[in-house]
């Protein structure tokens, strides 16, 4: 590993404008805000249980764009703990394509999740101590959950308040894990300080009597939030093993959240450097369309170019290679004709994979009129993604990014249109709650984002329903509204916010090595 100092100074950066964490990670403090790199976004289909090399395909592209002398800028999301040590493992790219130091990135790293989830959990206190002192505010119904950055299905549904104290009222609680709070969101959609702080103020933590709408800054939380968040807001700077610039900055999950890192992240890389490589969670259904519709459009953001990861792995899930083919086929055409962006199809081999079958990937592609390119990251590090890279390259374009729904639309209509456009599915049923939420947050919220949470192996809300699935309904179980982050949850199927551990857990497996 380089000294940090000298990553910095790839990007143009100063000693000033960088606090380092030691000698492998730094603050980003302060940039030049003008944007001249143009944006190239990760993605995949609908991936197996072990994902398909996504962060590791982005990682590898980016060695090789410095391999080819570009100036180049990863900007990725931080691990979470709950995969480190549940069923997925760490987000640090594998094989030849990581990032480092990847033991501090997947664990404490800087303590932004602390920090969000410290920040979640305050205003959680002052809640229900606002409460019990009193309650002024005539606080009803609470809709702000505790957070915890573990996989811990025995918090989904608890009970609090339990001490036998004169206002102490028992109520229902749930915690859902940090990726999915809204502080995260904030933290990962806010332009400034100044942004921050208001959209911190903005959080509805609950609703009176009359079902109107209890605010943050009713309680005055805003400030004290903010200032837990004032580090944990500027972007974090580490570096690939090859020695490649990556800002790594806050870690929402794309089926149960928005997906992508921050905003500030990648403008901050845009500003820096002339290529940047994202990526966003899960397949082109979740991440993907959240990037687009929530990200981008928010921040002004028009990407370049679209690179669809796929694997013969992920391919032969569905029964066959021919049966994958739908499901791919689907997750271009949302690229191309819902997005109306270009894009590249990354074969991830795999040593075990065959010649044959990646043949067959490729024809396809082919057959599609749709540039493919085997790339083999893991094993070659950036120059088994030079090919792929130069591909990128020839296919980058600027046309205007379309949204698969308009701002003006209704809750209802955007639901629909995501559900329709990206999914494929042929309607929507809305359950009683989700009706009566769907309702009353019409009357508080303007133009908002729609954020769907579903299961990610499947384009439909059942897990098993794979390929390209046509004649099925979306079926939506609740609505969480997000007022801070700008956008409404809408939760599908049997999707949890809180994830829970496997039956053999990663942590199991760990050694300590003092």
């Amino acid at each position: 590993m380089k000294n940090i100092s000298l990553i910095a100074k790839k990007l143009g950066l100063k000693s000033d404008d960088i606090e380092k964490y030691g000698d492998f990670k730094a603050k980003i403090k302060s940039v030049n805000s003008c944007e001249k790199g143009k944006l190239i976004l990760v993605t995949s289909i609908n991936p197996t249980k072990s994902g398909e090399g996504k962060t590791t395909v982005a990682i590898g592209l980016a060695d090789a764009f410095s391999l080819l002398k570009k100036s180049v800028c990863l900007a990725l999301r931080e691990p979470s703990l709950g995969p480190v040590f549940g069923m997925k493992g760490g987000a640090t790219g594998g094989g030849k394509s990581v990032i480092v130091p990847s033991e501090d990135i997947n664990l404490h790293f800087t303590g932004d999740m602390h920090a969000i989830t410290s920040a979640n959990n305050l205003l959680c206190a002052m809640i229900d101590n606002h409460i019990f002192q009193g309650n002024d505010l005539k606080i009803k119904t609470v809709v702000f959950h505790r957070c915890l950055d573990i996989n811990d299905r025995a918090l989904r549904e608890i009970t609090i308040n339990q001490e036998k104290l004169k206002n102490n009222l028992p109520r229902k609680e749930n915690f859902v894990i940090t990726p999915a709070s809204e502080i995260m969101a904030i933290v990962c959609l806010a332009k400034n300080y100044n942004d921050l702080l208001e959209r911190l103020g903005k959080i509805i933590v609950g609703f009176n009597d009359n079902d109107m709408p209890i605010y943050a800054r009713d309680l005055k939380a805003e400030n004290a939030l903010a200032i837990i968040l004032k580090d944990a807001f500027n972007p974090n700077l580490v570096q690939t093993e090859h020695g490649t610039p990556a800002i790594i900055h806050g870690g929402p999950f794309a089926n149960i959240a928005h997906g992508c890192n921050s905003l500030i992240a990648t403008k901050t890389a845009l500003s820096l450097a002339d290529y940047v490589v994202t990526e966003a969670g899960f397949g082109a259904d979740l991440g993907a369309e959240k990037f687009f519709d929530i990200k981008c459009r928010l921040g002004g953001l028009n990407p370049s170019g679209v690179v669809v990861v796929v694997t013969v792995k992920a391919l032969k899930e569905h029964g066959s290679i021919e049966k994958g083919f739908e499901n791919l086929d689907k997750h271009i055409s949302n690229i191309q004709n819902v997005f109306n962006k270009n894009c590249v199809v990354a074969i991830n081999k795999f040593e075990s994979d065959k010649e044959n079958d990646l043949e067959q990937i490729r024809k396809h592609c082919e057959d599609l009129k749709v540039p493919c390119e085997i790339c083999s990251p893991f094993i070659e590090g950036g120059k088994g993604c030079e090919k792929l890279c130069k591909m990128v390259l020839s296919n980058l374009n600027e046309e205007k990014l379309h949204y698969a729904y308009s701002d003006k639309d209704s809750l209802k209509e955007k639901i629909c249109c995501v559900a329709k456009k990206v999914y494929g599915a042929s309607g929507v049923e809305f359950s009683s709650v989700a009706k009566e939420k769907m309702k009353k947050y019409e009357k508080i919220v303007k133009n908002f984002q729609i954020c769907i949470a579903k299961t990610q192996y499947s384009l439909s809300d059942d897990e098993k329903l794979l390929g390209r699935p046509t004649n099925f309904i979306l079926h939506i179980k609740d609505i969480e509204i997000k007022n801070g982050a700008g956008f409404v949850v809408v939760i599908c199927g049997k999707i949890m916010l809180m994830p829970g551990l496997p039956k053999v857990p990663n942590a199991v497996n760990m050694h300590f090595n003092a």
